[in-house]
């Protein structure tokens, strides 16, 4: 009799962790906007996931920035209220900066080869490091090359130091930066662009041409510098405590998932982002071309900053690590 209790005792205790690890919810922010393709993916590897994890799994996505910017969303995942997210750069260096070096370095990269090629080889340790302060990479992926967005034509350095800049809210380090290379820097959230351009509060973006047409920026700043300063790069994170109690079906599927959609989103954004650009020149974007001689101008503009964000945007070792991958590169494709 003692042993059917005991038995009977051990069913129910496995059933209820089973329906525990089935009953996980996933909740996730994006600053994507609602419907674009960046939400779609995200919806499509919740369905993924939920499939396999099994009866009571949820996984939730608040797209457009209903959750906060992306500091914002971090510090929900950090206190439970979120457990993922989708974000650039600019967040997940609230987590670990060494990222920065995949986006704060202007100019460095020159072709989606190169982003790659540098990526692929930081991303064990990046994945690594990220796991030590308790988040899961789920994908990597980027959202096209960021240009120059002004409401008054300008071609050189000079022109935009003139300008009031958005500044991405949370990288209170490139502010800083800007202000000590004359520039006038002004810290917005993203959902913050539109209102700022429309009332003056500025009037230029850096931003990816499929951000400008997607957000309407280029409405107010109709002037594209076509010249590619920096790759938008981001990554799709769990918290590690919500990885931990999915099933092993749930986790690899969300894995496999995840790796799918990088792929994806990486090849829609490249396409999208010449895609974007004609689209706004049919509705009056005017496009500023960059002859070699005013890129050179830019590079070297670029280059005066290295020394500044060397070791204050980007951890010094990450900035080296860089370089260094690119040379390995180049001297490949040579």
């Amino acid at each position: 009799m003692n042993l059917l209790r005991t038995l009977a005792f051990a069913a129910a205790l496995l059933a209820g962790e089973a329906q525990a690890a089935e009953a996980v919810r996933i909740r996730l922010g994006a600053l994507a906007p609602r419907g674009t393709t960046w939400h779609r993916s995200l919806l499509e590897m919740g369905e993924k996931w939920r499939a396999a994890q099994g009866a009571g799994a949820e996984f939730i996505v608040y797209p457009g920035g209903s959750q906060g910017g992306e500091a914002d969303m971090v510090r929900r995942m950090r206190v439970g209220q979120l457990n993922a997210a989708m974000l650039t750069v600019i967040g997940l260096a609230e987590i670990d900066d060494s990222v920065a070096a995949l986006q704060k370095m202007p100019m460095v990269f020159r072709s989606w080869g190169e982003l790659d090629f540098v990526r692929e080889k930081l991303r064990p340790g990046l994945e690594k490091r990220f796991l030590d302060k308790g988040f899961v990479v789920l994908c990597w992926g980027d959202a096209g090359w960021v240009r120059f967005f002004s409401k008054e034509p300008a071609l050189h350095p000079a022109d935009y130091r003139k300008m009031k800049v958005f500044a991405w809210a949370g990288d209170n380090p490139q502010a800083d930066i800007m202000k000590t290379l004359g520039y006038q820097p002004v810290v917005l959230e993203i959902s913050d662009v539109l209102p700022g351009l429309q009332t003056g509060m500025i009037n230029m973006v850096p931003s990816t041409p499929f951000w400008a047409l997607t957000l309407q920026f280029y409405n107010h700043a109709s002037y594209m510098l076509e010249m590619d300063w920096a790759p938008m790069v981001g990554a799709v994170v769990v918290t590690r405590k919500a990885w931990d109690a999915m099933s092993p079906a749930g986790r690899q599927a969300l894995r496999d998932a995840g790796e799918a959609a990088g792929v994806e989103l990486r090849a829609v954004s490249r396409r999208e982002q010449e895609e974007s650009v004609a689209a706004m020149r049919k509705r009056g974007l005017k496009v500023q071309p960059v002859t070699p001689e005013l890129e050179a101008e830019w590079r070297r503009a670029a280059e005066q900053m290295y020394p500044m964000i060397r070791g204050k945007m980007v951890p010094a070792e990450s900035f080296d690590e860089v370089q260094r991958l690119l040379k390995e590169y180049r001297a490949q494709a040579r």
